[in-house]
């Protein structure tokens, strides 16, 4: 099976975002047969919307900014208009991260965006698939998913330091692997059905 093409196409405003998806990147990475793309959604280029044509998964990240996601993805989303039309990203496997200086910060809204902007495309959504951590007396905030989701990966970075919690970035590439993972087995059951 020739190698799957997986796209991150996101938005960082202050750098925390950018780190997440080169953790994403990493996870996918690290799946044989892999070839990943970035894309910085707010000055998207004719060849970028070429390589999120041409891929096998895309992968939305942004930052959340007053509950949802950052104005630059917004833009992003609406120029998809063209892509949704023609059903152009119809059954390409899809997942999404996000961060924001809160605990909550209301990212779950953001993930829900994300989702729903995949299944307007028609896109398959990839969940976190991880149990949550830090959710009892004997866990710990370095847990993966310490932040308890379940639609994507969300982040806590404080807004006075470019770090991200080293827990974060490991839920990201868990992440990344999931959807390389998934998307090498969407592409063999698509290969399988058409013979």
């Amino acid at each position: 099976m020739s190698d799957v093409s997986i796209v991150i196409a996101s938005h960082s405003g202050y750098g925390h975002t950018a780190q997440l998806a080169t953790a994403v990147a990493d996870g996918a990475r690290s799946v044989a047969g892999t070839q990943i793309h970035r894309v910085d959604v707010a000055s998207p280029s004719d060849a970028d919307w070429a390589l999120l044509d041409a891929a096998d998964a895309i992968v939305f990240g942004t930052p959340t900014y007053m509950g949802t996601a950052s104005g630059a993805f917004h833009a992003f989303a609406e120029a998809t208009s063209k892509r949704w039309s023609t059903r152009a990203w119809s059954d390409k496997l899809a997942a999404g991260f996000t961060n924001s200086g809160s605990m909550s910060g209301d990212k779950m809204h953001t993930l829900q965006y994300l989702s729903l902007l995949a299944a307007q495309h028609g896109m398959l959504w990839v969940s976190l698939g991880l149990l949550p951590g830090w959710n009892t007396t004997t866990s710990s905030p370095e847990d993966d998913n310490r932040l308890g989701f379940y639609l994507g990966a969300g982040a806590q970075s404080f807004n006075d330091t470019p770090a991200v919690h080293d827990a974060d970035l490991s839920t990201a590439r868990h992440l990344g692997r999931r959807v390389a993972q998934h998307t090498r087995i969407h592409r063999a059951g698509l290969t399988a059905a058409a013979h």
